[in-house]
């Protein structure tokens, strides 16, 4: 679909570029815009060169007919078909050459484009004046050569450089979109981190009750049978149930350990991250948030996922808790080999009498539209997980909102552990 918008194109715009001509050689050879249109349009297609030149040819040779007739110049169709002919060639033989030498190959190497296209011009220039010179006994001269060299050079390198431009444009383009799904990955990838460290704590607490419910087992054999035998049942399901945990966890952790991407960014590129990703958030929940960062200190690459399941519980919960506008702020610092993550919302603050439940699971001060509240879990999985990583997790009622943070050591989070 693409190449034949481009054909159309093609057809209508060479005969009118046409049109912007001078005659630096004699009376019927003109210069014009035609040739470096014609040249960047076929460098666009992808095929079927050679019937875009028959098209294109032919609807030069036309328009300009029409043109003499429409103008008033005396001579009749015929006379005037004839006097136009040779522009027929010239058209038609560039794209035969642009076939034959197969200059879609170089799209990667513009100065041969260029060049090629200095040669492809020539060429056909000199195909066109032997038909001026078979028909009407035309000639030139070396000055006059040297001119057309000299315009055939420019014609090429301007369309180089255009084509240039449209190059580097769609590299940013494919560069910007491949940036986008990495960072949609990355989100992907630290959820399922999130969910495998729930998951293992899961398999641990579903361990400690099978070894539980088989100790009440031994202890109900003696006392009461029956008993004992449910407890076996109650022990055995259980068991299942670990070993599907242990599936499942094993599945999630190939799955994360077998991305391609990178596992460990600077600190600066995860606030971008982190700052990005929740803009949307914002714009998805149609809250009109400002975002800002800081990062102070110096600040080994740290792990992607760890950081990301963490902080962005905490960015996701303070664009939560502003009801249509405000400021998110996120701070990096470096502490005594401790990396600090501060996140400041505008919202509204926690009572002081939540202050010993707000990391408790269900805890939620969040409810739909419905009236129905929030699972509560985030801030207990931040907690738990920082816990984990002998880190210190808090916060802090400020005047204008409210400041979370997080302290984890560096070693924690980087390639140090």
């Amino acid at each position: 679909m693409k190449d034949a918008y481009i054909l159309i194109l093609m057809i209508i715009l060479v005969p009118l570029l046409g049109e912007m001509k001078f005659y630096p050689l004699n009376e019927t050879f003109r210069i014009s815009l035609g040739a470096p249109a014609m040249f960047f349009l076929l460098l666009l297609r992808k095929r079927t060169f050679i019937l875009s030149g028959f098209l294109t040819a032919l609807a030069v040779v036309l328009f300009r007919v029409f043109l003499d007739h429409y103008t008033g110049i005396q001579r009749d169709n015929w006379s005037s078909f004839t006097y136009h002919f040779p522009a027929f060639f010239f058209y038609f033989t560039y794209a035969c050459l642009f076939q034959w030498m197969k200059m879609s190959r170089f799209q990667d190497r513009p100065l041969a484009i260029g060049l090629f296209g200095l040669l492809i011009e020539l060429i056909s220039n000199v195909i066109e004046m032997s038909v001026q010179f078979i028909l009407f006994g035309f000639s030139i001269f070396a000055a006059q050569l040297f001119e057309m060299i000299a315009i055939a050079l420019a014609h090429s390198f301007i369309v180089l450089s255009f084509f240039s431009m449209i190059k580097m444009y769609e590299a940013q383009s494919k560069e910007k979109q491949v940036r986008e799904q990495n960072n949609h990955m990355m989100m992907l990838v630290s959820t399922l981190y999130e969910e495998a460290i729930h998951l293992k704590k899961s398999s641990g607490n579903v361990e400690t009750v099978t070894k539980e419910s088989y100790d009440l087992y031994s202890h109900l054999r003696e006392v009461d049978p029956s008993l004992s035998q449910l407890a076996l049942k109650i022990a055995a399901e259980i068991h299942e149930v670990k070993k599907d945990h242990q599936r499942i966890l094993a599945g999630l952790s190939k799955l994360i350990s077998n991305q391609s991407l990178k596992d460990y960014m600077s600190g600066e590129e995860l606030l971008q991250l982190l700052v990005h990703i929740n803009e949307k958030y914002a714009i998805s929940l149609k809250k009109e948030i400002t975002f800002t960062y800081t990062i102070k200190g110096k600040h080994p690459a740290y792990h992607i996922y760890t950081v990301l399941s963490l902080i962005n519980n905490l960015m996701a919960n303070a664009i939560e808790a502003i009801e249509e506008k405000g400021t998110i702020h996120l701070e990096l610092l470096e502490q005594q080999e401790q990396a600090e993550f501060r996140v400041f919302n505008s919202g509204s603050s926690i009572p002081d009498k939540y202050r010993d439940t707000v990391f408790e699971p269900g805890f939620t001060t969040k409810f739909d539209e419905k009236g129905n509240s929030s699972t509560g879990i985030g801030l207990f999985y931040v907690k738990e997980a920082v816990h984990n990583l002998a880190g210190q997790c808090d916060f802090q009622n400020k005047e204008s909102g409210i400041t979370f943070f997080v302290k984890i050591p560096i070693r924690q989070l980087s390639r140090m552990r």
